[in-house]
């Protein structure tokens, strides 16, 4: 199977994810929060380090619930620029 290339806005959008997937786990394990998500640390690396740009909705709700996010906030966050929409404490 080939894989369609990412734009470079699937990137950015990516990029944005992880960042924001790193700042809402603050201090806490990535394993902690992966065991939490049922993902592997190393799929959570990936993803906050911009590799799985990508990554599948169940991973990314998954995720969201271990964090404490809500998807709409997540969906607001790594739809624009990360300046554009505050994190809700």
């Amino acid at each position: 199977m080939v894989r369609t290339p990412l734009t470079p806005e699937e990137h950015l959008r990516g990029e944005r994810l992880g960042r924001l997937l790193r700042e809402a786990r603050g201090r806490r394990s990535m394993v902690d929060i992966a065991r939490s998500a049922g993902i592997s640390a190393e799929t959570l690396r990936k993803i906050e380090t911009g590799r799985a740009p990508t990554p599948a909705f169940f991973t990314v709700a998954a995720l969201a619930g271990a964090l404490g996010l809500s998807m709409d906030e997540l969906l607001l966050r790594c739809a624009r620029e990360p300046d554009a929409v505050p994190l809700a404490g």
